[in-house]
């Protein structure tokens, strides 16, 4: 195992994720969460865009999206996907890579119903990825479902989470010289324990 110290210490990648994330949320001006999310489509070619992640669970990395847009489509088909997180503030990042599950029950309820109302509405109004005539048309969408749909709408049938459950994770911080410190934790599968190699940069 790779001789760790400082700010790569610590047993749990989760709790090192966790740990980088509140150093993130000081000084970051705004989104110490964004994560550009990697996906494929049918053909193998790669998309990518940034998302907010919602949740470090004691395995698992969550965020939230329409199923039907581009992403949630591709993530039914082929259930991988990378993402990495940048914060140019503290000069770090942190690699992902691993399967993908929906998150389609209670805990989307719950998440669902603590975003602002309009966010609420504004899950149901769009189509998301899918053409759009104009952005008029989307305003008067969400005016109107917001009059039938009331200030406690349920959460859309088409529009929840996606868990991921890591088989790589690699944190990477700023050196002079471009002498990076690079940490991989690596794991055949979900249930197998963790190997860490310091990497070069």
């Amino acid at each position: 195992m790779a001789e760790r110290s400082g700010i790569f210490a610590g047993g749990d990648p989760f709790q090192l994720v966790r740990d980088w994330m509140a150093e993130a949320a000081k000084s970051e001006p705004s989104d110490p969460n964004a994560m550009a999310l990697a996906t494929a489509d049918s053909d193998g070619l790669p998309n990518v865009r940034m998302v907010l992640l919602k949740d470090i669970e004691e395995d698992a990395f969550v965020f939230y999206t329409n199923y039907d847009s581009a992403k949630g489509q591709e993530l039914s088909a082929n259930q991988q996907a990378a993402f990495v997180i940048h914060w140019k503030s503290l000069k770090r990042q942190i690699r992902v890579r691993g399967f993908v599950e929906k998150e389609d029950g209670p805990q989307a309820d719950t998440y669902y119903k603590s975003r602002a109302l309009q966010s609420r509405i504004g899950a149901w109004a769009s189509k998301q990825s899918r053409p759009l005539e104009s952005r008029a048309a989307l305003v008067a969408e969400a005016t109107r479902l917001g009059v039938k749909l009331g200030t406690n709408p349920d959460r859309p049938p088409f529009w929840g989470g996606f868990r991921i459950r890591p088989l790589e994770i690699e944190f990477w911080a700023d050196a002079k010289f471009r002498l990076h410190d690079r940490f991989r934790w690596k794991r055949a599968t979900i249930n197998d324990a963790w190997e860490i190699d310091r990497l070069y940069p």
